[in-house]
């Protein structure tokens, strides 16, 4: 039988060697940190390799996502379906272990960590879900819902702003089923972190309200065994301080930077070896320890046992366990598409003058009652950003609920709702001011790389907000966001197009949406009834022109569509056939078959774009020859009136664009 040492020194040498071998890669981690991966894994951890999908498994989230062979010889180890041969291809082309953890590539990764910060963000959002689930699913004697959320993270993830923000809610809401091991070795990159980071994090920790465990030697099976223990019985999230060596095992650079970011190389290799005792080829693992690792009927057993409780849990509340099979599934009621359908007809038929952020507002209103998943939210903005609705329930430290007061972290906020959705079970919306996208931007680019849905809401979206002036302005970020592959963005331009974009977010698998939204109001735009579908294809023809071929086509989003059709207006004064399209969501568009895209945006027939915003992302519709109303400037304080105007966002000068592109 192979002892504790033994099996954490399979962690050691499988880092060592795949590191050496992609001559890429983090080993000093992996090393440092393998004595408590057995500790939690080996002992603690519920989980299947089986099964990575059960539902009430323990969720671990590896926030130092540089020391991903660390989890790759996790999963290997214990049964999951990630090969000798697999490690061997570390950071390699469409290997299933890539130089970070990467969210979909192998079983078992929970989320994709790299970015330090953010997998902890990410955690906290799993915890929050959890927490969520159990208050609305569990009834006495049956707790379905009830495992914890484990986080690895270092001094990098520790210095990062996210994470200040992350675990200060994390203490507000009590989450006492999240518990993080902090590795407290003292290294980073540039070396010993004492001369850029000397926080008293355990104080700091308990005053966001979390239980400490502080200089646990992480080295320790024992201390550690106890410390975890200890940690499982607190009514508060739990941060244990590990104080580890950095490359453990190797005899002339553990403890330095020099194994943090680098192979440690042929000789060190044979001198670690030797140190450990390790008499093993390279990616050699002893049966024994093959056999001290293996989780694989430990997994089925504890899979077994919820699943006999989920079965009277189905005798004895079958409604709420088919509803909890449907959530954690993913799948929208039976009867969504005909709601959503109903409700925007109905939104079409009021005809509202309403501001889109409105819109959005009764969007939520009519669609959360149907989508009890919904989890709603917003960054100290749910005034500003109308995400509140009648049924809203605050989550706090005493009860679920499905809304959160995430307070002023945007990035925080963003990185919270992709660990909801990745949790499962529930389907988060989370809104700030779009100018406040850009404090939130790593977090939406790590939910489009995942290919998750959560559903990002920003209003105030353009000059329209006026007074606020310029900081509070946002010019490029609508363009910006467009930037980010499989990122689905949103501008609507009245009630019925909100309604619309709100339902395809929903609706939406494989990516996240932004939905962008304005202050002020905008009219609502009369259409045909057959048109209303095409909305859902990103870009359509609102208003045809006189003519069956238009001298011009005029497109534009949200607030601009209105301007787009006084433009047309005047320019058939001028006997000028405009055709106005709206095209609120660039990303579908896109996507429609080539006889579509052509239908609406006729080849060789000039175009001219209008947006509030940046003017070089729209020539990939309108040419170097065609003509954009927009603003390459930052804003103004001033009444949005007078800022349209002062910009050139009026009818005259989109008339003088369009006269200009056709030659007249």
């Amino acid at each position: 039988m192979a002892t504790r040492k033994q099996l954490a020194d399979a962690i050691r040498l499988l880092a060592v060697d795949a590191v050496q071998k992609a001559n890429s890669g983090h080993p000093g981690m992996p090393m440092g940190m393998a004595d408590i991966a057995e500790s939690l894994w080996n002992h603690q951890l519920r989980h299947n390799p089986a099964n990575p999908g059960w539902a009430d498994r323990d969720r671990f989230v590896l926030s130092n996502g540089h020391g991903s062979m660390l989890l790759y010889a996790l999963l290997h180890l214990t049964g999951y379906d990630l090969s000798i041969d697999d490690l061997k291809q570390f950071r390699q082309l469409h290997s299933k272990t890539p130089g970070h953890p990467e969210y979909g590539y192998a079983p078992g990764i929970e989320t994709t960590t790299g970015p330090l910060g953010q997998g902890i963000a990410n955690a906290v959002g799993m915890a929050i879900a959890e927490k969520v689930l159990a208050a609305e699913f569990n009834r006495p004697g049956f707790d379905i819902v009830n495992h914890h959320t484990y986080v690895f993270l270092g001094d990098g993830c520790m210095m990062e702003g996210i994470s200040h923000e992350a675990c200060s809610l994390a203490g507000t809401l009590g989450l006492n089923k999240l518990i993080c091991f902090y590795d407290d070795n003292g290294i980073s990159i540039d070396g010993e972190v004492e001369g850029w980071f000397t926080d008293d994090t355990p104080k700091r920790f308990e005053s966001y309200g979390w239980k400490v465990i502080p200089n646990v030697d992480g080295h320790d099976f024992a201390a550690l065994d106890a410390a975890i223990a200890d940690a499982k019985q607190s009514d508060k999230p739990v941060l244990i301080c590990c104080k580890t060596i950095i490359g453990q095992g190797s005899p002339n650079k553990a403890g330095t930077e020099s194994c943090h970011g680098a192979p440690l190389g042929d000789a060190e290799i044979a001198a670690t070896r030797a140190n450990l005792g390790w008499e093993h080829e390279p990616f050699h693992v002893p049966h024994a320890v093959y056999q001290g690792w293996d989780a694989k009927a430990r997994g089925a057993a504890q899979e077994a046992r919820w699943n006999s409780l989920f079965s009277d849990y189905q005798q004895a509340h079958p409604e709420l366990a088919k509803e909890f099979l449907r959530r954690m599934a993913g799948e929208l009621p039976a009867d969504w598409a005909a709601h959503a359908q109903s409700t925007i007809a109905a939104v079409d038929a009021k005809a509202e003058t309403i501001a889109t952020r409105k819109a959005s507002q009764n969007a939520i209103s009519a669609f959360a009652p149907k989508l009890p998943e919904l989890l709603g939210g917003s960054a100290d903005l749910a005034g500003s950003n109308l995400t509140l609705w009648s049924g809203a329930k605050g989550v706090a430290k005493e009860n679920g609920g499905n809304y959160l007061y995430y307070g002023v972290r945007e990035f925080g906020m963003a990185a919270i709702m992709n660990g909801l959705t990745l949790h499962g079970g529930v389907r988060p919306y989370g809104a700030t001011f779009l100018m406040f996208s850009e404090y939130a931007r790593n977090a939406l680019r790590m939910a489009a790389l995942m290919k998750i849905n959560p559903i990002f809401v920003f209003t105030h979206d353009s000059i329209g907000l006026g007074e606020d002036g310029p900081t509070h302005q946002p010019v490029e970020q609508t363009a910006t966001l467009r930037l980010i592959p499989n990122m689905d963005v949103w501008r609507p331009a009245d009630a019925v197009e909100s309604a619309v974009a709100w339902a395809m977010a929903i609706e939406r698998n494989g990516g996240p949406s932004c939905l962008i939204f304005s202050r002020q109001n905008l009219p609502h735009v009369p259409r045909e009834t057959s048109t209303l579908s095409n909305i859902r294809r990103g870009g359509y023809v609102l208003r045809e022109s006189f003519k069956a071929q238009p001298d011009v086509v005029l497109i534009a989003t949200g607030s601009e569509v209105e301007l787009a059709l006084k433009a047309q207006a005047e320019l058939a004064n001028q006997q000028i056939a405009a055709r106005v399209v709206s095209m609120p969501s660039t990303f579908i568009f896109d996507q429609q078959d080539a006889e579509y895209r052509k239908a609406v945006l006729p080849v060789g027939t000039p175009r001219v774009a209008i947006e509030a915003g940046v003017t070089d992302y729209w020539r990939k519709y309108v040419g170097l020859e065609g003509g954009v109303v927009g603003i390459d400037t930052f804003g103004e304080s001033a009444p949005a009136g007078a800022l349209f105007k002062h910009f050139g966002l009026t009818v005259e000068h989109v008339v003088k664009t369009a006269q200009t592109v056709i030659g007249k």
